[in-house]
């Protein structure tokens, strides 16, 4: 099943790397976009463990 992190479990999932932070990593190609399900975004777990293991994101 796919599993989708909100902005407080990427955080956590990063070791509490701040918002800043994490959006420039987004904009900077490090790290997938997020996708909105209503208001809220969301990153998919795959994807996010996929960048961690390429270490494009320390």
């Amino acid at each position: 099943m796919e599993r989708y992190l909100t902005f407080q479990d990427l955080q956590a999932k990063l070791g509490g790397r701040g918002r800043t932070t994490i959006y420039r990593d987004v904009e900077n190609g490090r790290l997938p976009k997020p996708f909105k399900i209503g208001s809220r975004l969301y990153w998919r777990e795959a994807d996010i463990e996929a960048a961690v293991s390429a270490s494009t994101v320390r």
